[in-house]
């Protein structure tokens, strides 16, 4: 089946572009020595793993419907960091898991025994106060934050039985803003490290983007090793996985006017199908667009949702719109799938791989029980 023969609305994902960026997670993984595990809050297309699974096996969950699910279908160690264990929770969480990190002093003292009669490294997760991240919502080390300890709280004294340290301060971020957490990290937590036996650098490596400095990442990585021999480095990126290895392709159905404002309606939605357009914002790129120019004509994007705020724009185009046309938003793989939702009833987009060959097909398609027994 090819790309045009297959109906609007669909999200795509090529493998080719897949392995691409799994074969350079590989490379930084043996020139640094580190340890590289996929994150299922920025991927959970399981029906894509047994690619995945050639070329890693690790993972890191953050409930148990995550962890269950990398269980099954990755199979290899399972980092579990959930910002609240309960007593209904905890014991399956200990069963399922490799490496278990708590997010608070208060967590460690009432399940850290637990987890090591579970035989389960349990480790804790703190917070350097490094902020390098300009979308707040995103920003896990804003005054205030409710992720990590601080080292403040800590007051010099690490609980024995902490086998390893878990910090996140990045989100698709570059190499050098790495390298400031990390120095952060060092200078408030370094004296902790001696004790440990694992420190995880959390998400946001963007290592898979273009112009992204991997060189500069190996060497800092290398440079950590050589100063903590002893320990083993993880780190779990969620976008660099999946990052420009799928698009969400839909049709033009009308196009309205308002005021001098042209908006076309497709039959997606941002407010379902790509949420983070509305959250963080941002404006995906449309492969049939084109750059700004006198004369040319300029379109909002409009959702099928009845919300009102379910647009995004604008973009200009060679050609009018009319209803039929086809367009493909660019990089709808990591977070977009796993953050949808069926607001309004509206028809989820089927998911669709297109492999090595250009041959695509269906991995999954949705229709109206899916809706219907999601909302009993």
């Amino acid at each position: 089946m090819k790309i045009e023969e297959i109906p609007t609305p669909f999200y795509i994902v090529y493998e080719t572009r897949l392995r691409r960026n799994l074969e350079l997670i590989n490379r930084v993984e043996r020139e640094a020595g580190v340890n590289i595990i996929m994150a299922f809050k920025a991927n959970a297309l399981w029906r894509t793993f047994h690619i995945v699974r050639e070329y890693n096996r690790d993972f890191t969950a953050s409930s148990l419907n995550e962890l269950r699910l990398g269980n099954e279908e990755l199979g290899g160690e399972a980092h579990v960091y959930c910002p609240v264990y309960t007593d209904s929770t905890i014991d399956e969480f200990l069963s399922r898991a490799t490496h278990l990190t708590f997010n608070s002093l208060s967590q460690w003292e009432k399940y850290g025994a637990r987890a090591i009669a579970a035989g389960v490294s349990p480790g804790l997760r703190v917070n350097p106060q490094c902020s390098v991240i300009e979308t707040e919502i995103y920003n896990p080390a804003l005054p205030g934050s409710r992720f990590g300890v601080t080292a403040d709280q800590l007051g010099g004294y690490l609980p024995e039985g902490i086998e390893g340290l878990h910090f996140h301060a990045l989100c698709e971020s570059d190499s050098h803003d790495l390298e400031k957490v990390l120095a952060a990290f060092e200078e408030q937590f370094g004296s902790y490290l001696p004790q440990l036996k694992w420190v995880n650098f959390g998400g946001g490596h963007l290592m898979t983007r273009e112009g992204y400095d991997t060189d500069h990442l190996i060497n800092l990585l290398r440079g950590f090793r050589s100063r903590y021999p002893w320990l083993k480095v993880v780190m779990e990126p969620g976008s660099a996985f999946t990052w420009r290895t799928g698009d969400l392709i839909t049709s033009v159905l009308d196009v309205v006017e308002n005021q001098g404002v042209s908006t076309a309606i497709i039959d997606a939605s941002f407010a379902c199908h790509m949420p983070d357009c509305l959250e963080m914002p941002y404006k995906p790129a449309i492969t049939e667009s084109t750059d700004p120019a006198p004369g040319l004509p300029a379109y909002r994007l409009g959702g099928n949702s009845c919300l009102s705020g379910d647009y995004v724009g604008d973009w200009t185009f060679a050609t009018p719109l009319t209803p039929g046309t086809r367009l493909t938003l660019e990089d709808m793989n990591h977070y977009t799938t796993v953050k949808t939702n069926m607001f309004n009833g509206i028809a989820h987009p089927a998911m669709v791989l297109c492999d090595a060959d250009g041959d695509c097909r269906y991995l999954r398609q949705f229709d109206y029980m899916d809706y219907k027994n999601r909302m009993s």
